[in-house]
């Protein structure tokens, strides 16, 4: 009796202090962020499926259900690289993006000479049947590597950060403006900026940065037409090109509370982009204020609970980076919301982990993975957890 009672007892201090790969990511990984990613791309896959048809018959695909089998592969795809990433240490997660940072500028280079333009823009190279963006991957990747640079400032003073990281920023912002891509830069600089303030550097600098900042977007309002149709339509919208804007609000207006019902929305048959800048006007449509309103708070949460944990970070580098990682999915989600509510000038921004396209997926993924990765519990961590507990309740 006593060694079958012996054995039974390894067995569960085994089962409890399990080692292997898995089990120490599923112990150690943000679970509540991990979940809302899943629970985000699963809604995705639902209004993917209620826009599918009327995207693929206005855009000649035969198959009704186009657009939304291949974002299903798009999103399996993205959870193997939230998984993946997530599984790797914070030195494994600054090589990665270091390694995204070089490919994602080669192949931006490569686009400006050989790429595939579309809607005016030369931003996305052809692998098959498929289109890829680069600067959807550069955007995560910058973001890390200037945290990386600015916690070596603060252990180091005399470290150079600020012109490596101003260096490593200027390269992508000058390819993007040539494709161009105004959209992304602005989202990139705000995502820059961030981390910046919050790595301590000196008033001086950031002085610096947001004149040059104000400087070059005056510039980019007088050098591209686009632009300023934009900016001024929606400032004056009897004077501007307001059509996608306009049937965005009438789609949210028509879903009212309850939506017209799954697969009944009108609307998006008469909306270029309802499968990807301006699927949350389709989800309002036919799941109504409920679906708005539920996305709203899903990305509010997403971005809250990961800053929580971010600021839980003692070490510098997983602390700045991840703060900058999870306010890069609050900017995007915010600015495509806004657009949809027509708060801010169109622009072509996808809503995370929800529009169509496999870039966006897989540049959301690349960012929580990332994330999770600087984020996953270490030694020491459980006493910063519970002093954290008193004032989080998650």
């Amino acid at each position: 009796m006593e060694p079958a009672m012996a054995s039974l007892a390894h067995t569960t201090r085994t089962s409890r202090i399990d080692l292997t790969l898995m089990g120490d990511w599923w112990r150690t990984v943000d679970r509540p962020v991990f979940s809302l990613v899943i629970v985000l791309m699963t809604f995705g896959l639902v209004f993917s499926f209620a826009s599918s048809g009327a995207a693929s018959g206005r855009l000649g695909f035969s198959n009704e259900y186009f657009f939304v089998l291949r974002q299903a592969i798009f999103v399996c795809v993205g959870a193997g690289v939230v998984l993946a990433l997530s599984l790797l240490s914070p030195v494994g997660a600054r090589r990665a993006a270091a390694i995204f940072y070089v490919l994602a500028v080669v192949l931006m280079v490569y686009i400006m000479l050989f790429g595939h333009e579309a809607k005016g823009a030369q931003r996305w190279l052809r692998i098959g049947g498929f289109s890829f963006q680069p600067s959807e991957i550069l955007k995560p990747a910058l973001i890390v590597l200037a945290a990386w640079l600015f916690s070596k400032r603060i252990e180091n003073p005399t470290f150079p950060a600020a012109h490596i990281a101003m260096t490593l920023y200027v390269l992508p912002v000058a390819l993007l403006i040539i494709q161009p891509d105004i959209g992304q830069t602005g989202l990139l600089t705000i995502a820059f900026l961030t981390v910046f303030l919050i790595s301590g550097m000196s008033w001086v600098w950031i002085a610096t940065f947001a004149g040059a900042a104000m400087i070059g977007g005056g510039t980019l309002y007088f050098a591209f037409e686009h632009v300023q149709k934009r900016i001024q339509g929606f400032l004056n919208p009897e004077a501007g090109e307001t059509y996608q804007t306009d049937r965005a609000l009438d789609a949210i207006a028509a879903g009212d509370f309850l939506g017209r019902g799954p697969g009944e929305g009108e609307i998006k048959h008469f909306l270029p982009d309802a499968h990807t800048d301006f699927i949350y006007s389709v989800a309002a449509e036919e799941f109504g204020l409920i679906a708005s309103v539920g996305l709203v708070a899903l990305f509010c949460a997403l971005v809250v609970r990961g800053l929580v944990v971010a600021n839980r970070q003692s070490d510098t580098f997983p602390h700045l980076a991840a703060t900058g990682l999870f306010a890069l999915i609050g900017y995007q989600a915010a600015i495509n919301l806004a657009v949809n509510l027509n708060l801010m000038p169109a622009k072509g921004m996808t809503l995370p982990f929800i529009s169509y396209g496999g870039s966006s997926i897989l540049g959301s993924a690349v960012t929580i993975g990332l994330a999770l990765a600087l984020t996953r519990k270490r030694p020491g961590q459980a006493l910063r957890d519970a002093n954290a507990q008193r004032w989080v309740g998650w």
